[in-house]
């Protein structure tokens, strides 16, 4: 991967090195704490990011606030810059998704649909998956009622309800779901937000801030037994991605999150890192008389119920454009011009590709070996992708070479090809440097 050191960062680091930072706020338990550089009267505080990136990445990040900032010169009566995170693995360690399905199956707080058909949860569960969640879990609850699936009885439900969501499949290995667009939509990570139906949204938050409480009170490495499997049972904030975000706040960037993680979810999470519920762009349900549905909102091209168009791959470039930059229509799902995009994103999985490219200045990537985002990163075929390794329990470098040049694409109709660059060419294989 092509790095470079533009002579304005020596005069940034010679900056940073005469700022005394003030001391940690208090934090909430488990939530990080993060060293600001308070405001001086009359005076541009610069803010400053913090220790902890690998390589030339911080200087580099710090050269992104230096040039976008509030106190640069040439910003006054333009638009905010904007930032982009993803949220899952890439401001956090492990799946606050996850963490709330598990808690929602520990606490029996998934309801058994109102319709008495597990179709009705999504338009792509197949007759197998249906099948075989009514056979473990419909003796279990009256239609619309939740059920109990954190007691013994409910073990065979909660396995099977797991089954589907964590691996695609039932427990007798049929395929779980079928006929999705892969660039648009992932039917497991859109279930969840569909299994929250009968609830309200402030009782959605009200599960995702207890199951919160305990994934950051359990120590790291900890699991937790949900039906008859143990799962992973903590979650940590990145001390240096929460003290990236606020150093952008400070310098005037706009911050933005994008999940494929349930809405009401990373709202509770997001305000652990400063980013308020406004600024949360989750997987978003139709509600009815102020209660979730399992219908999903639409963007773009797609409407509402379609179920066709969450935060997922091109699905995140078009939730952006809608909600970040009000683009509306069928425009929202095509790349728009520099000036309407984000200058800044940062990402971990192939689920972030298009929305990463789309950033016109840097895009920072957290090393988690996923093929199509790696052999775009590593190709860096304009200078402007970082790599940096996770900063909790790092990925171990990758045997071989991403398939870039083969495999390393998914076509929406989940069929293999080459990555290929803005130009058409194709992406080389890509060797792993960056773990």
């Amino acid at each position: 991967m092509r790095r470079h050191v533009p002579a304005a960062l020596a005069l940034a680091a010679a900056a940073a090195a005469a700022l005394v930072p003030a001391p940690a706020a208090q934090a909430a338990p488990g939530t990080p704490a993060v060293r600001t550089v308070p405001p001086r009267q009359g005076d541009c505080a610069r803010p400053v990011v913090g220790a902890g990136w690998y390589g030339e990445n911080r200087a580099r990040l710090q050269e992104l606030v230096d040039t976008y900032g509030r106190c640069t010169p040439h910003r006054p009566g333009r638009h905010r810059p904007v930032a982009v995170f993803d949220w899952d693995n890439t401001v956090v360690k492990n799946d606050v998704g996850d963490a709330t399905f598990y808690w929602l199956l520990r606490n029996g707080k998934v309801r058994r649909p109102a319709a008495g058909d597990w179709t009705t949860t999504s338009r792509h569960l197949t007759p197998a998956a249906a099948g075989a969640l009514s056979t473990a879990c419909d003796a279990l609850a009256a239609p619309g009622d939740p059920l109990p699936t954190g007691t013994p009885a409910g073990t065979a439900c909660a396995d099977e309800l797991s089954a589907v969501y964590g691996t695609g499949a039932t427990r007798a290995g049929a395929p779980a779901f079928a006929g999705w667009n892969r660039r648009t939509t992932e039917p497991g990570y859109a279930w969840l937000a569909q299994l929250t139906q009968g609830w309200t949204p402030a009782r959605i938050r009200s599960f995702a801030a207890a199951a919160r409480q305990e994934n950051l009170a359990a120590p790291v490495g900890a699991t937790q037994r949900v039906g008859s499997s143990s799962v992973t049972g903590w979650v940590r904030y990145y001390a240096q991605q929460t003290d990236l975000v606020r150093a952008l706040q400070r310098a005037g960037f706009d911050v933005w999150i994008s999940s494929a993680s349930p809405q009401p979810v990373v709202e509770v999470w997001a305000r652990g890192a400063g980013i308020a519920a406004d600024h949360v762009i989750g997987i978003r349900n139709v509600t009815r008389h102020g209660v979730l549905t399992p219908r999903l909102k639409g963007c773009g091209s797609v409407p509402d119920g379609a179920d066709a168009m969450i935060t997922y791959i091109d699905g995140k470039r078009c939730w952006i454009n809608q909600e970040v930059f009000g683009v509306r229509g069928a425009a929202a799902e095509r790349v728009q011009p520099a000036g309407h995009r984000q200058v800044f994103a940062a990402g971990d999985s192939d689920t972030d590709v298009s929305f990463l490219r789309d950033a016109t200045a840097l895009r920072l990537v957290l090393n988690r070996n996923k093929n199509e985002l790696m052999c775009r990163a590593y190709d860096d075929a304009d200078g402007r992708w970082l790599v940096n390794p996770m900063f909790i329990d790092p990925k171990k470098q990758k045997a071989g070479p991403y398939p870039c040049a083969t495999t390393g694409y998914t076509g929406p109709d989940g069929t293999p090809g080459p990555v290929r660059r803005a130009d058409g060419s194709v992406v080389p294989d890509q060797a792993d440097t960056v773990f």
